[in-house]
């Protein structure tokens, strides 16, 4: 069935005390909207569209930079969720198919229950609510039902007192085909407390004019809005604990799983080891097998079969290791390739750089990229050996079975199989280590004096 999505992301979201919109502020690394806009994706919805109202502008940039295709429309005034989705009604003129509404900061509305939704759209319903069971009602909208059929969704500050005496409860989303939804929102009002145009009023416009309406329950944590940076900190909180018990049952050991920290888009394979305090930004993925050592922290980056990273190291954007690679204590790598068996094992900086297979990378070596304008490339060949303390300063290549001695400063190319070393001669002044320390001590005791 061909699917639009409309996700409204126009608030303002003033108890965030924030100058970025609501929306924006991040879970697991990305914004809500964006986890809104995941939520659908399984789904292969052939249009999206995001109403945006408070720091459009952002919003559109961010949202498109996460995916081109999305449209953004706006929403100049905000006066209701069905004023809100019907600034999507340009954009969808042309769309013949079923359109979900979801909300920018809703952000854990699973697969499993749009599916259910969809569903029931194809038993019969025009219109499918979806609703939870509330421990706490309070301010949420009621689900009215009778005999299976969803009679009407009444706002709580519009609620009799035998009304909120319900606890099945509306989340706002809703699915419908296209052409119904406009048509029934075109027929709202704002005859309430609030002067808003609800999208909830479609339901009662529905059963008026003999349509079917349904609602599909979901679990209550799926619902959970972010009006707050307390509401922010909690849903980071329910994303942790479900993303680490669905790595824990893919078969990934995590040795203290309160202390890892996932992005929204991280991959980890069966087999992976995970220590304590592992971080991970956006864009990475674990291969069968790694090894995860403590303190690490991972971004933008492809860890291959079998290697072992940490603890104490930082992979940042385009770091791809391949099989069995060596990453140590204090390494930090950007922008680079490291062949199969190669190992950078201490406190070394590897940026801008192709390592070949089964090269050996010494203490404290650095590849000097940057020349205060440019970025440059440094390649160092496979069985290569570096030793500790190096700097090469790119652009530089260092050939095949290379070697290059301890605390040198590399800034030629070395061939193939050649030893380089820029160390100055060493010389040895007998005596002169004693005389020199003699004569600092008694300066020094002239200046306490």
């Amino acid at each position: 069935m061909t699917l639009a999505l409309i996700i409204l992301a126009a608030g303002k979201g003033t108890r965030m005390r924030s100058d970025l919109p609501k929306v924006l502020h991040p879970i697991a690394g990305a914004p809500l909207v964006v986890h809104a806009l995941e939520a659908g994706t399984p789904l292969s919805p052939s249009r999206r569209v995001v109403v945006a109202g408070h720091g459009a502008d952002l919003v559109r940039d961010r949202v498109q930079a996460h995916d081109p295709s999305v449209e953004v429309v706006l929403q100049v005034e905000q006066l209701g969720t069905a004023h809100a989705v019907d600034q999507a009604r340009a954009a969808l003129s042309e769309f013949e198919g079923d359109a979900i509404v979801l909300y920018g900061d809703t952000p854990f509305v699973s697969v499993d229950t749009l599916r259910a939704m969809q569903a029931a759209r194809a038993d019969g319903a025009d219109v499918v609510m979806l609703g939870f069971e509330a421990a706490v009602p309070g301010k949420y909208g009621r689900l009215v039902v009778e005999n299976d059929r969803l009679i009407s969704i009444v706002e709580a500050k519009d609620a009799t007192p035998e009304q909120l005496e319900i606890t099945l409860c509306n989340s706002g989303v809703v699915c419908a085909d296209s052409a119904t939804l406009f048509d029934l929102i075109a027929q709202v009002g704002n005859d309430n407390a609030s002067g808003e145009y609800y999208l909830t009023d479609i339901v009662s416009i529905a059963n008026a004019a003999g349509k079917q309406c349904a609602a599909v329950t979901c679990d209550e944590t799926e619902t959970l809005g972010v009006n707050s940076r307390i509401d922010l900190a909690g849903a980071e909180a329910v994303f942790q604990a479900q993303r680490r018990q669905q790595a824990m049952a893919e078969g990934a050991t995590l040795v203290a799983p309160e202390t890892v920290q996932f992005a929204y888009d991280t991959q980890v394979g069966r087999d992976v080891l995970i220590e304590p305090n592992v971080v991970f930004g956006p864009g990475v993925v674990i291969e069968d097998g790694v090894t995860l050592r403590a303190f690490s922290h991972f971004e933008g980056c492809r860890v291959g079969q079998g290697s072992v990273v940490g603890p104490y190291a930082r992979l940042r954007p385009g770091s791809e290791l391949a099989e069995n690679v060596k990453i140590g204590n204090f390494v930090e790598t950007k922008k680079v390739q490291i062949a199969a068996g190669a190992k950078v094992n201490h406190l070394s900086y590897i940026g801008d750089a192709t390592v070949g297979a089964e090269a050996n990378i010494g203490a404290g070596t650095i590849t000097c990229n940057y020349d205060g304008v440019l970025k440059h490339q440094t390649i160092i060949g496979e069985k290569a050996f570096i030793g500790s303390n190096s700097s090469l300063v790119a652009p530089v290549s260092i050939g095949a079975e290379a070697l290059v001695g301890a605390g040198s400063v590399i800034a030629a190319d070395v061939p193939e199989g050649a030893l380089a070393v820029t160390r100055a001669k060493q010389e040895n002044k007998p005596g002169l280590a004693r005389r020199l320390r003699a004569r600092l001590l008694d300066i020094k005791a002239k200046a306490l004096k």
